[in-house]
């Protein structure tokens, strides 16, 4: 693997930079006071130019490992020893598990991948840009797929768990739910959370994410689109940020020093560098027109705190804004100590990397059993049973006799990855899974692709006859909805529906629907159908999904994920342009507002449903369950709804911490893992308002007729 300091290399022993026992501030400066403005120049882009009178190597900034370790960026080459990673469910799948505790072994097995790529020499930097913690706010959006979901408090877990494991932190606790973030000089890889910030739209009615202004109240911004980056921050101790493409009130992210400097560094503390997204700097001046010169974007996004451009803007045009006295050469040393500090915390200035503390790390630790276990757990327990009339499922392998298995994404292991995706260790498709289980297992595609422009339904119907039980595999797939893709509506594909309801028709039993798909869709057809009994949604469930999806229909499996997003009828985005950014509703204009905290609406499945092969029952303990929180006040001004933080005290609000037991009791007669989700409400209505909002959830494991007492504490 590339690294500096060697050792045997006379030249480069005696620098200050490469002492290992000094502070890494301390060997930064040494290192950038060391070098000639274009060797500062050439460090502000992702292909990081090597300096070889100092023995530093080229660097690459960019690689990816959203759900396992990719070969999207430029970082990372599966043409070696290592052929292939570990694949695990898309972020939107592993968010149905409600579970942090799953979220941090994602994160450290993915971590532990990344740093055995490394030193096996195919990689070229450590630093990769995941998790994606943006807020799901609209059902169209390509990208959601990728990120935990529509809830503030589950992406601000899910950040916090995921870096903490991915950059080599520890759980305080059993739970997973206190986590130790990694320390500040040895991080196992580096986690980059992305895209800083409102930012949910890719293209949409002529609109794009390079243009978009999004309009966003200050209200939003607290209790929505910042918390998340927060959590990253101040729990997780995120070693990157990535500032997005879009402008927030008409000032580009990427150039706005309230968010990157303010907010991010001196209010939550950040330590790490900041990336822009790729050629994120070139559209400022191109597109946005916000700078004047390609010199003036180089300023505004360096002055506001950003270190290093995905791109070449930087490389092209620094030089020429600080000879023209736009950029001061103390802004490029303070972008240079951010980004050199995280290269020696990563640990590439101390030597051969394979004689420290991760250096054990190689192929052998790359798509592990372990890993690969962990990747089906996550599937089995995201995948949501969304339906099960009369108790349809789990279907008994003993008494099926035949079996049809009809879909375009039946057959497709690829389509089981969603994006961002690297080669998985092993495919095995929904379709193969299934004939596992029953030997007498037909197979029709329906469809000629997944947008299903031509359904051949009468050779469907027909296949469907001839079989006992019918498995169709329908949904989306990257043509649908992927990075700069937005959906046009929430209904499936083409002839989806006409296929699936002639099939349902004419089969002997209820049909099984499968559904694949990052975003919601509007299956209300299939919901109120009792022709169609079972409803699975798999999201898309990686490497080991088809696995998965085999053992919970047959009954290996008790299904228990939860839906991380509402399921929105169609009629949803009639009324509501996907640029219109307010969460909150409008009953003036009609305006329905966004996700289950603020729109109360008509849904196709409410945010947090999912069934269970077994039955589940709640109850407040009222010995341990206060009633009533009281907060003593500092000043004895007449009681108003609203209490300042001034007369409280921040004291009083970090003293006021209380706890909720809730007993949870598996009333049913098969075991199951089941998450537990604990939401709030305020007794005054209004459209400002949530109409409730999740507070805590916590993932327990019950066996029949076995109860237990879950403590969730809680901040008034």
């Amino acid at each position: 693997p590339p690294f500096s300091c060697d050792s045997s290399n006379a030249a480069t022993r005696t620098l200050l930079f490469c002492r290992t026992s000094l502070p890494i501030r301390r060997r930064v400066e040494d290192l950038v006071s060391r070098l000639t403005l274009e060797e500062k120049i050439s460090q502000l882009v992702n292909s990081a130019a090597a300096i070889p009178r100092l023995g530093i190597p080229a660097y690459e900034w960019w690689s990816e490992a959203l759900h396992g370790v990719s070969n999207y960026g430029l970082g990372v080459s599966f043409s070696g020893k290592i052929t292939g990673a570990t694949s695990f469910p898309q972020v939107i799948l592993s968010a149905a598990t409600f579970d942090s505790r799953l979220w941090y072994r994602i994160g450290k097995a993915a971590g532990t991948e990344a740093r055995a790529v490394f030193n096996e020499g195919q990689g070229k930097g450590m630093t990769f840009w995941a998790p994606n913690i943006n807020i799901f706010r609209d059902p169209r959006w390509g990208r959601g797929q990728e990120t935990p979901g529509e809830d503030p408090l589950v992406a601000s877990k899910y950040a916090v768990a995921f870096v903490t494991g991915f950059q080599g932190g520890t759980p305080k606790s059993r739970s997973g739910d206190r986590l130790d973030a990694a320390t500040n000089d040895h991080l196992l890889a580096s986690a980059c959370c992305k895209h800083f910030t409102a930012y949910d739209l890719e293209r949409w009615n002529g609109v794009t994410r390079l243009d978009f202004d999004a309009k966003v109240t200050k209200q939003d911004l607290a209790d929505t689109f910042q918390p998340p980056f927060k959590s990253c921050v101040v729990e997780g101790k995120a070693s990157g940020i990535m500032c997005a493409y879009n402008r927030v009130n008409g000032i580009p992210n990427c150039a706005d020093h309230n968010l990157l400097t303010s907010t991010a560094r001196h209010l939550w503390g950040f330590h790490g560098y900041i990336t822009s997204d790729c050629n994120a700097v070139s559209i400022i001046h191109d597109i946005q027109n916000y700078a004047k010169l390609p010199e003036d974007a180089v300023a505004d996004v360096l002055k506001a705190g950003m270190d290093v451009e995905c791109g070449s803007y930087l490389q092209s045009y620094t030089k020429s804004a600080v000879d023209q006295n736009k950029l001061p050469v103390s802004e490029i040393d303070r972008a240079l100590h951010n980004l050199f500090s995280v290269r020696m915390r990563l640990g590439l200035f101390d030597g051969d990397p394979r004689s420290q503390v991760y250096g054990k790390l190689g192929a052998d630790h790359v798509c592990t059993q372990a890993h690969q276990d962990l990747a089906l757990e996550t599937a089995r327990n995201g995948i949501v049973l969304l339906k099960n009339s009369g108790n349809l499922l789990p279907l008994s392998e003993s008494h099926v006799s035949s079996l049809a298995v009809i879909g375009p994404n039946a057959n497709s292991a690829y389509v089981l990855l969603g994006d961002y995706e690297g080669p998985p260790c092993k495919s095995v498709e929904i379709l193969k899974a299934l004939r596992k289980y029953v030997e007498k297992t037909s197979f029709l595609p329906g469809c000629d692709f997944v947008n299903c422009t031509s359904a051949n339904v009468e050779a469907a119907v027909g296949t469907a006859r001839e079989a006992e039980h019918v498995v169709m595999v329908m949904g989306l797939n990257q043509d649908q909805e992927r990075e700069d893709h937005d959906r046009v509506d929430l209904k499936l594909p083409g002839q989806q529906e006409t296929l699936i309801t002639a099939v349902a028709s004419a089969s002997k039993n209820p049909v099984i629907l499968v559904l694949l798909s990052g975003g919601p869709v509007d299956v209300s057809f299939a919901r109120d159908d009792p022709k169609i009994g079972s409803i699975l949604w798999a999201g898309y469930p990686g490497e080991a999904g088809g696995i998965a999806l085999a053992e919970i229909i047959f009954g290996e499996h008790n299904p228990g994920g939860k839906l991380p997003v509402t399921w929105y009828p169609n009629d949803f985005i009639i009324k509501t342009p996907m640029t219109d950014m307010r969460m909150r509703s409008d009953p003036s204009s009609g305006y329905p507002g966004r996700t289950y905290r603020f729109y109360n609406g008509p849904k196709v499945f409410e945010f947090g449903h999912g069934l269970s092969y077994t039955t589940y029952s709640y109850r407040f303990n009222p010995a341990k369950t206060p009633n009533a929180i009281h907060l003593n006040r500092h000043s004895a001004d007449n009681y108003s709804d609203y209490l300042s933080v001034s007369d409280i005290g921040t004291d009083t609000c970090a003293m006021s911490n209380f706890s909720a037991h809730v007993g949870v009791e598996n009333t049913g007669e098969v075991a199951g893992k089941h998450p537990v989700l604990l939401f709030a409400r305020s007794e005054e209505e209004g459209s400002n308002h949530p109409v409730k909002k999740l507070v805590g959830f916590r993932s327990v494991v019950l066996r029949p007729k076995e109860r237990i007492e879950v403590e969730f504490v809680l901040n008034p």
